[in-house]
């Protein structure tokens, strides 16, 4: 082989070494960027799987439901408020954590502060049993809302969809990579079990159940009527879209008009908290020998129940279902 030839052979190896490494820099690149553009969890997840089938199993498992999408556990109240929480994870470590806290918590103040074995135990229950379902509450209601916004924009999407001649599962398969989180990937999982066999009736159901809003059992009663029966489902949707964002509408007027009857009733029930903290830092002898008064403890519980059922009451005045 010749010098000449030589060197135009390195000159081509060079050149297929520099397209390679281009072509892998580009493959990395929009790679990276495929996953940062995910706008929902379920897309993030099939960029790192690939496969739908194991993704959607993963999805599932995450919220404390089976392979079929039905609730895993027997105490199903309680699996029904994990689930619609939004909260995932393992509903058993999820659960444990918060036990684990509270024994801390009990042993900590028992041991170290000396509170009374009764309190202790009480506040053993209060953090490991009680604060984890008002965290699930919260974290549901707050999902909920969420969905709530984002359900109408999702029908007009699927209506427009519809009237442009696609299916409804490619419809819905629209929304799920369109719509971020909370309705994305629920709607990514309809998509999923109406592709591995599901009807699109019960995949909906199914929805619903998963998230808990009441504007899901509509558009569920929606379609099975509309199965049974024909129409328009792009009027039907439609006319659904409207119904729902009019009663966001409405929902945000009362929270607007309430607003004022909400922060009287948090700052009431603030203020003896606050003076008390205030008086306890302020003049720490301000109370003087009524601590080892034996009818403290009574005393502070009867009234301390008391401002909660006002509270509650409060409450019950300026949030109401419409």
């Amino acid at each position: 082989m010749s010098g000449q030839t030589l060197l135009y052979l390195i000159y081509v190896l060079a050149a297929a070494s520099a397209i390679l490494a281009i072509e892998a820099f580009y493959v990395t690149y929009a790679g990276r960027r495929a996953k940062a553009g995910a706008i929902n969890r379920r897309l993030k997840r099939l960029a790192n799987e690939g496969q739908a089938e194991e993704t959607l199993q993963g999805l599932l498992r995450e919220r404390g439901l089976d392979a079929r999408g039905d609730f895993a556990f027997n105490v199903i109240w309680l699996n029904r408020l994990y689930t619609q929480s939004g909260i995932t994870g393992s509903p058993i470590a999820f659960a444990w954590m918060f036990v684990a806290a509270g024994a801390v918590v009990g042993l900590v103040m028992r041991l170290f502060v000396g509170i009374p074995t009764l309190l202790a135990f009480g506040l053993f229950v209060l953090v490991g049993f009680i604060l984890p379902i008002l965290v699930l509450r919260r974290a549901r209601n707050k999902r909920i809302t969420r969905f709530a916004a984002q359900l109408p924009d999702a029908l007009d999407m699927i209506v427009r969809s519809l009237r442009a001649g696609h299916p409804t599962s490619v419809a819905i398969a629209l929304v799920a990579r369109e719509i971020a989180d909370p309705l994305g990937t629920e709607f990514g999982i309809v998509s999923d079990e109406i592709t591995f066999g599901l009807s699109l009736e019960q995949a909906v159901r199914k929805l619903s159940e998963r998230v808990g809003f009441e504007g899901l059992h509509l558009l569920s009663v929606s379609l099975a009527i509309q199965a049974r029966t024909g129409g328009n489902l792009t009027e039907i949707l439609s006319n659904l879209a409207k119904t729902l964002r009019e009663r966001q509408k409405l929902k945000m007027k009362i929270r607007a008009l309430s607003a004022e009857g909400r922060w009287s009733g948090i700052l009431l029930s603030c203020f003896p908290l606050v003076m008390f903290g205030l008086l306890l830092v302020i003049a720490p002898s301000y109370y003087g020998s009524v601590w080892g008064d034996p009818l403290i403890l009574p005393v502070f519980t009867i009234f301390g129940g008391l401002a909660l059922i006002g509270d509650y009451i409060m409450y019950r005045m300026v949030n109401f279902e419409f």
